[in-house]
């Protein structure tokens, strides 16, 4: 190893370690960035505005949640209160029946209720069996919007 040699390896050494300073630097400084951010969205809570990929991500998705709308005598009372009730698949939850009736309806859904309708016994005769059990959904919208269920 002659002395050219070594002289150059300590020159770049310091280099290198100057350069990954640098690095460490300015991801520090992308990361703090990024904490404000979130702290800002946070304290403004600032809605991510909708785009194209998660309308049809939620039709997609909504055949596999809202069976059909559930029409009683209850049911189109509490259409006044601006309140729909539909069947929906019993592994479904809140989260995923709020996408899928905005997706669907386009309407801003406010608040969700599940109810879980039991299966009761049933008796024909001899006969004994069960009649079904099933999930519903009770979906309230904002006021001035409307969901028409039922073509007039």
């Amino acid at each position: 190893m002659s002395l050219i040699d070594f002289f150059k390896k300590t020159k770049k050494e310091p280099e290198k370690k100057e350069i990954e300073k640098k690095v460490r630097e300015i991801k520090e400084i992308k990361k703090t960035k990024e904490k404000k951010e979130r702290k800002e969205m946070k304290e403004k809570k600032v809605e991510k505005p909708r785009t194209e990929k998660t309308k049809t991500k939620g039709l997609d998705l909504a055949w596999r949640i809202l069976k059909e709308p559930h029409i009683s005598e209850k049911a189109t009372d509490l259409n006044k209160e601006n309140k729909y009730v539909f069947d929906v698949f019993p592994k479904s939850n809140k989260k995923e029946v709020k996408e899928a009736v905005e997706a669907v309806y386009n309407v801003d859904v406010v608040k969700v209720n599940i109810i879980k309708v039991p299966r009761k016994p049933k008796r024909r005769g001899r006969v004994e069996g069960f009649k079904k059990g099933y999930k519903k959904a009770i979906v309230q919208i904002k006021k001035d919007q409307k969901i028409e269920l039922l073509p007039r």
